[in-house]
């Protein structure tokens, strides 16, 4: 765990839709080069907590520090030129480009920063083990490949922290060992992760601290060995995790 001030600061955020609280009174801190687990079962306000983070949706109430910013009244596009990067559940790569090309909107659009966009890409590809395939059409990639690509677009933005939803997802048991060190590596490339996994023993390889939420509401967070323990968070969630491996 990274020592020093916080990168990201979450404080009493709240989101509902209609009469249906989704995220309730949310708040906990992430340093930089650390990275949290979330789990939760379905329905748990996990995706909502990272789009209430990214600025996809806008919080009822709460703030969200970012870098020493407020960036609670910022946009999903200013954050991510701000530092914050997001990948999403289903992979969705504009399949008639080359996996280079992918990278290169993350680089362009993301950083800010014109001109640097090749050198970010380049940096992306190398850490996602995608260079091999970087003139590869996107759409004829297999899964692990179009998660890992997910992760390189939203790197080349050349992220603070990044986001990760359920990137192990439909992955096999093979494939899961090279996700896990390609997300390992970009913990320490220093870049902080905030990363929502049904898959457990995944998440065990990879953070220093595990968050457990159901129904918006934080029922743990610490020690991902001690939060699994937790009489709360086994009974919320016991039948749902997939901790083998552990």
């Amino acid at each position: 765990m990274t020592d020093g001030p916080a990168l990201l600061v979450v404080d009493g955020l709240a989101k509902r839709f209609g009469q249906l609280v989704v995220v309730a009174d949310l708040s906990f801190e992430v340093r930089a080069g650390q990275a949290l687990g979330v789990v939760g079962p379905n329905g748990a306000g996990k995706s909502t907590m990272l789009n209430l983070i990214n600025g996809v949706l806008a919080a009822d109430s709460g703030s969200v520090h970012f870098a020493g910013r407020d960036i609670s009244r910022l946009g999903a596009a200013q954050r991510c030129v701000a530092g914050i990067a997001r990948t999403y559940q289903v992979p969705a790569p504009f399949e008639g480009m080359t996996v280079l090309e992918n990278v290169l909107v993350g680089a362009e659009l993301g950083s800010g920063r014109r001109g640097d966009g090749f050198r970010l890409a380049y940096e992306a590809l190398d850490a996602t083990g995608l260079l091999p395939v970087a003139n590869t059409r996107a759409g004829g990639l297999p899964l692990l490949a179009r998660k890992r690509l997910e992760m390189a677009r939203a790197l080349a933005t050349d992220p603070q922290l990044i986001l990760l939803d359920e990137v192990a997802g439909g992955l096999t048991d093979q494939e899961l060992p090279a996700l896990v060190e390609t997300v390992r590596g970009l913990r320490d490339r220093g870049v902080a992760v905030i990363w929502i996994e049904h898959i457990v023993h995944a998440l065990l390889a990879v953070v220093d601290r595990l968050m457990c939420l159901t129904y918006g509401t934080m029922l743990a967070i610490g020690d991902p060995h001690e939060v699994l323990s937790n009489e709360l968070v086994r009974s919320a969630y016991l039948g749902s995790i997939d901790v083998e491996g552990a």
